[in-house]
């Protein structure tokens, strides 16, 4: 249904869909791992009754700057994404879509989130020019260094910082605790996702943290797992919140161990099914924390 729905774009104008798939509105995954902790800052900041207002500027920045990271990827990679088997029909490799068009994307998304931006209070702006760095310097990292997951944590989990300054007016120290456990959440699931496309990489060269893991790939990332549950759950002791959000937490690690079961085999579908099946674990701690709040 939903896409079905976006390729009736296509009725709008020819080319839409090139732009979706760019975009990679056709695969919202990313929305949804980036959405459930941000969603959860704006509850937990807001004492369960966040305002509407903030409610729909963050859903709608996320959906906007997923997007743009996604342009922006694709402009980075458009030398390699050839030789990995994913990636090698995404548009700007099939010429569907410019690397010049995907800059004017990126940067029409990003000025649309900043219109958002400007809804909000002065240091919310501050962040969210941090986190618009963040976000443009990680596909280039994976040239450089073994560590692009941490690049990608670190702007993924800032959605954290601007939900709390927007709704508090601050930053509080407890709000590290639930940044750092996104940041492990994300190096863990994006470690996933890049063991999908390991045998290609290797070949070409392009560096990752499954690259880096290797064969200690499953137990780092459950590992990694382990560690954001644990920064979690001492976030709930700052926080104050009840055993429903402990019990989002226990259903969260059920989760994990399912994925590291599940990927035994350590192949790319697997792996991939195991990145995909991170939405949930996020969902259920989102639940928690409403029935906690």
């Amino acid at each position: 249904m939903y896409q079905q729905l976006l390729k009736s774009f296509n009725r709008l104008h020819p080319r839409a869909w090139d732009f979706i798939q760019l975009m990679r509105l056709d695969r919202p995954i990313g929305i949804y791992l980036l959405l459930w902790p941000t969603l959860c800052a704006l509850w937990i900041a807001g004492d369960g009754t966040p305002s509407a207002k903030n409610i729909i500027i963050f859903t709608l920045g996320v959906i906007l700057m997923r997007s743009a990271g996604c342009a922006i990827n694709d402009y980075a990679d458009r030398n390699i994404d050839g030789d990995v088997a994913r990636t090698k029909d995404r548009p700007i490799i099939t010429g569907r879509v410019t690397p010049k068009e995907a800059l004017i994307t990126f940067a029409v998304l990003v000025g649309l989130s900043f219109i958002l931006v400007l809804m909000l209070n002065i240091q919310t702006l501050y962040w969210a020019f941090i986190a618009v760095g963040l976000a443009a310097l990680y596909p280039f990292t994976k040239r450089y260094t073994h560590f692009p997951q941490i690049a990608l944590g670190a702007a993924y989990s800032c959605g954290i910082l601007l939900a709390f300054s927007a709704e508090k007016g601050y930053v509080p120290t407890a709000v590290w605790l639930l940044y750092f456990a996104n940041l492990l959440w994300t190096v863990a699931y994006d470690t996933y996702y890049a063991m999908s496309d390991r045998e290609d990489d290797l070949k070409i060269g392009v560096k990752s943290t499954a690259v880096l893991f290797a064969d200690m790939d499953r137990y780092i990332i459950l590992a990694l797992q382990a560690c954001s549950l644990i920064f979690l759950a001492r976030a709930s002791e700052s926080f104050g919140l009840s055993g429903f959000y402990h019990v989002g937490l226990l259903a969260a690690a059920f989760c994990f161990v399912w994925e590291f079961i599940h990927t035994r085999k350590r192949d790319a579908e697997s792996s991939l099914q195991a990145f995909l099946h991170n939405h949930w674990a996020g969902f259920v701690i989102f639940l928690g924390l409403i029935a906690s709040t």
